[in-house]
């Protein structure tokens, strides 16, 4: 699967399928609001069987170097809902995963599995960016009676607001690769120049008064 640590082969991999698409010339925009020259799509991991395996076998490594075994795995609907899957699969866990808010219809359930009070669980993400997302899975657990150890995920953009965020709600969290990571492997392999290098870093310093 190459050489080198996961942190860079993971870079590596989101570039070479473009579930990471760099575009400092015609930015993207997100749903916050914000003005981005980069956009990460980890699902298309999902097509890539070697990749989707690699990043699900270091899934279940970093949640037992950190986390030991949970009673159960929650994924973060809807882009880690497969890669949960996959993880509670391989650790032989019951699966859950967790909904932006309650279904307005039907049971109106915002978590679709069975949970049980008392229950440890570590939860999966595919992507963290301002964290808003995720910490609203830890609360809706933590309501239902469940112990959320911590979380996990494929990919950080490690913007302070969630770091912060994180420390609130006591949650540890634990990425395979990241921002720095990715951009510098980038420049490496030839996807940006040197100059677009520099617009991407001034980008992560203040992403939401960029351009």
């Amino acid at each position: 699967m190459g050489i080198g640590t996961t942190a860079t082969n993971i870079a590596d991999f989101l570039l070479q399928i473009k579930a990471v698409k760099l575009s400092p010339s015609a930015p993207f925009k997100w749903a916050s609001g914000w003005n981005s020259p980069i956009y990460c799509d980890n699902r298309i991991t999902l097509s890539h069987p070697k990749i989707r395996t690699y990043i699900r076998q270091e899934l279940v490594k970093l949640i037992d170097e950190k986390f030991g075994s949970p009673d159960l795995i929650a994924g973060v609907a809807t882009g880690a809902i497969a890669q949960g899957a996959l993880v509670a699969e391989s650790m032989g866990l019951p699966f859950v995963y967790v909904r932006p808010a309650p279904k307005d219809h039907g049971t109106k359930n915002q978590i679709e599995g069975e949970i049980k009070p008392g229950q440890t669980c570590v939860v999966v993400e595919d992507l963290i960016s301002t964290g808003q997302s995720s910490i609203k899975a830890v609360n809706a657990l933590r309501d239902g009676g469940v112990m959320v150890k911590g979380m996990v995920s494929i990919f950080t953009y490690g913007f302070p607001v969630a770091t912060e965020s994180f420390k609130d709600i006591s949650c540890p969290v634990y990425s395979l690769s990241n921002y720095e990571v990715l951009v510098e492997r980038a420049l490496r392999l030839g996807f940006i120049s040197e100059s677009e290098l520099d617009r991407l870093k001034v980008w992560k310093e203040s992403p939401d008064k960029w351009l």
